[in-house]
């Protein structure tokens, strides 16, 4: 039962994330190839990151081929859709969170053999590299670097689905791990919640240094 539930929501992240990285072509006006591109590298770059920390080689879309195949047909179908939405940038928001969610739980659950720590290390891996290697590649600052409420969000995702496999079924675990994660990012962007960023200070004069 969980090995089904893991399959699927990893195909959701997959596909969500892969959308997500086409929106972003779709914003800088680029032809079908590069809609393949920024979506294939955004759905599989996390877990491609995190199967080369743990050690697993070939990584999971060399063993099957299907998640290119499938990146790169959502990424192509965005092309001819991406028009639809008022709000491309908006739309892009709520699907990286959704991804966000489901990728810092299954990261986790890859890694849980690892212990707590690298577990939770890997699950905020999973879920933001991808996003990352697509905005960097986007000329966008990423979400990452921003005092956004991402990372952490990631992380509650993530250690919220260890403890509570401890005391709940690991289905339901998976379930308030995602659950977690996507409300925290949700409640951010809906209030404009971030970390305070550090300002440097103005420079003082020699005297004052007692120079």
């Amino acid at each position: 039962m969980i090995s089904e539930i893991i399959t699927i929501i990893g195909w959701v992240g997959i596909v969500v994330f892969a959308v997500s990285g086409a929106l972003v072509a779709s914003r800088k006006e680029m032809d079908i190839v590069a809609f393949i591109f920024f979506g294939t590298v955004t759905g599989i770059g996390g877990g491609t990151f995190r199967d080369l920390v743990l050690g697993h080689v070939p990584v999971f879309w060399v063993k099957e081929p299907i998640y290119l195949v499938v990146c790169a047909g959502v990424s192509a179908a965005t092309f001819f859709l991406a028009h639809i939405p008022y709000s491309r940038l908006k739309v892009l928001l709520w699907l990286d969170a959704a991804g966000m969610a489901v990728f810092c739980v299954l990261g986790a659950e890859a890694a849980r053999d690892h212990g707590f720590v690298v577990a939770v290390t890997c699950g905020v891996i999973t879920a933001v590299v991808g996003g990352f290697i697509r905005d960097m590649l986007g000329a966008e600052s990423p979400v990452i670097m921003r005092g956004e409420i991402y990372a952490s969000a990631a992380f509650i995702g993530a250690a919220g689905f260890l403890l509570s496999s401890h005391v709940v079924p690991r289905d339901f675990a998976v379930l308030i791990g995602i659950a977690a994660a996507f409300a925290l990012r949700a409640l951010a962007l809906r209030f404009g919640w971030r970390f305070p960023v550090y300002r440097a200070r103005p420079g003082r004069k020699p005297e004052e240094l007692g120079l």
